[in-house]
């Protein structure tokens, strides 16, 4: 396992000598690619490294070796049309086999790729070019994007570079390649922020990036030599660095890749993973919400021993459905775009369905409170990162062009992350939502995934988002919004049930006052709810709110 020639030690007793030495040693100016790649190529050339796949049933096997001369090859192309060290570009890729040669080509070169999804329209790819000052975009034409690219680029002085013309050039160019040097603090790779609640933000990882992902792969992943890895992601996403590239090929395992047009529904996941024998599979829990609908019982998923998710909090419902359907237990992680990940439920520790788990190693986690001290167990704080002993290997240096933003994040020698969440008694830490996510009402202050969690429960919900609305007497009223299993109704008596299921579970005033059924939820093009938009579109029809309590038989309740 390769990853093990950057540990100080080989194996661990329990978390607390993971803790005490698992974190990564760097060496002076680690290239990945170089360091990494081109190493397993001299060393296990016929090793596995990529198995790829699409929806119309072509398949691609690609080994260290042919990484190595590959991205040796798309090096020399880069090269050639005119791009080096430092240079900006951005990458439209889709799930195409040609992301992951660019990818490591750009670090070969010191060229910074900018990994973006393909559901942007023209006038998101403009502000990302203007503010990246990008030389170049690299897109997969599914049909939509290139055209999107084209008016955003206008009469700029910016090349269009298709994935054929990338493919084409592997077999013409050479496939060896002098080594570029790179510092490690250079700029690696960068990535915009989604941009829910304001203006994307740039993301910039240095070199050492790479090596943050040991604790993803090793630790929290669980993998090991031969392992075939599945996480689902599309290229545009930093998840995709988390789960498809680095941390796995450090692990010896090989990165699987599907590559599917449209949305991929719960038969077509389990069937590729089935079909090729994955041992290990990550997804956010919205796509776990849709695979325990399906009967696990069409697929035959006997290599499958490993489950995670990460994205957003884990609905203890959505655990243990989970867990009866394979026999698997989740292991959850939280990780930001500027991090790797920095707690999960580990090797050593029981996972607690809805807990996060534990800190990785090499990051001081803390929760501290608005004035910056810590809080007690039980206690929400903000989840914060110390910096006293130095920065952990994989945080961001900071956000790209923005000093303002940087120096907010990066305060009184901390990391402040926005999320909030709690610890309890055995060092479990929970999550409780975006510090904007919290509902503040007649003086307490509610999380909304606690509710969520417990309205998942009951038969009649499919999807939930529970957010704040304007109340006049409350200040704020906690708001479920929902999307029902089929052959419920949204009549006033489901409401009533809902409301009691809430309340005998918790306390009284978390119960949602307001419920709204739609027949989906908003969501980001990177699968987490909106609940930024839905706020907003209530606030602007408050005027709305207590007609719909009336209706409800709210208006006269007294908070119990």
């Amino acid at each position: 396992m390769f990853a093990l020639k950057f540990l100080k030690k080989t194996k661990f007793d329990n978390y607390d000598d993971y803790v005490q030495n698992a974190a990564p040693i760097v060496p002076d100016n680690f290239n990945f690619a170089y360091d990494v790649i081109d190493v397993l190529a001299n060393d296990e050339p016929e090793k596995l490294a990529l198995l790829w796949t699409d929806d119309s049933g072509e398949k691609k096997h690609f080994t260290f070796r042919d990484l190595s001369r590959m991205s040796n090859a798309a090096a020399n192309f880069l090269a050639a049309r005119g791009l080096g060290r430092g240079d900006t570009a951005l990458l439209f890729m889709r799930r195409r086999w040609e992301y992951w040669i660019l990818m490591l080509a750009m670090h070969k070169l010191g060229v910074i790729p900018i990994p973006s999804t393909n559901q942007l329209k023209a006038e998101d790819i403009e502000y990302r070019l203007q503010q990246a000052g990008c030389k170049a975009v690299f897109a997969f034409d599914d049909g939509h994007i290139v055209g999107e690219i084209k008016n955003a680029i206008g009469d700029k002085d910016i090349q269009l570079i298709s994935n054929t013309d990338v493919a084409d050039a592997l077999d013409k160019m050479p496939d060896t390649l002098e080594r570029v040097p790179n510092e490690n603090t250079d700029t690696m790779v960068i990535y915009f922020t989604s941009g829910t609640t304001d203006l994307p933000k740039m993301v910039a990882h240095n070199f050492v990036y790479p090596l943050g992902h040991i604790n993803t792969a090793l630790f929290w992943q669980r993998l090991h030599d031969g392992d075939i890895h599945f996480t689902l992601s599309e290229s545009g996403w930093a998840k995709c660095s988390w789960g498809k590239m680095y941390g796995q090929w450090l692990a010896g395992a090989a990165v699987f890749v599907f590559d599917f047009s449209g949305i991929a529904t719960a038969h077509d996941l389990l069937h590729a993973m089935a079909d090729n024998h994955i041992t290990s599979f990550c997804a956010p829990p919205t796509v776990y919400k849709m695979l325990i609908h399906a009967d696990f019982s069409k697929y035959d998923l006997s290599a499958l021993e490993k489950a995670d998710v990460a994205g957003e909090a884990l609905n203890p419902e959505v655990f243990e459905r989970f867990q009866k359907a394979t026999g698997i237990k989740l292991h959850e992680g939280f990780g930001q775009t500027e991090t790797c990940v920095m707690l999960f439920t580990n090797q050593w520790i029981e996972p607690k369905p809805g807990s996060m788990g534990m800190p990785a190693a090499g990051w001081d986690v803390m929760l501290l409170d608005e004035g910056g001290r810590p809080v007690p167990d039980g206690t929400v704080g903000e989840i914060c990162i110390s910096l006293k002993n130095g920065r952990p290997v994989g945080l961001f240096q900071g956000y790209h062009k923005n000093e303002k933003l940087t120096a907010k994040a990066f305060r009184d020698g901390i990391y402040h992350t926005g999320d909030v969440a709690y610890r309890d008694n055995d060092g479990y830490y929970w999550f409780v939502g975006r510090n904007d996510d919290l509902i503040k009402t007649s003086g307490y202050r509610v999380s909304p995934f606690e509710v969520e969690s417990v309205l998942l429960e009951h038969p009649a919900v499919r999807e939930v988002a529970v957010t704040g609305v304007p109340d006049s007497s409350r200040g704020m009223a906690v708001k479920a919004t929902i999307v029902l299993n089929k052959y419920f109704q949204g009549t006033d008596v489901l409401i009533r049930q809902l409301q009691d299921h809430v309340r005998s579970r918790t306390a009284a005033y978390k119960y949602p006052r307001v419920i709204e059924f739609v027949d989906s939820l908003p969501m980001t093009i990177s699968g987490k709810i909106r609940r930024a938009l839905i706020r907003t579109l209530d606030s602007a029809k408050a005027n709305i709110i207590e007609p719909v309590k009336k209706t409800i038989g709210l208006d006269k309740e007294e908070e119990k």
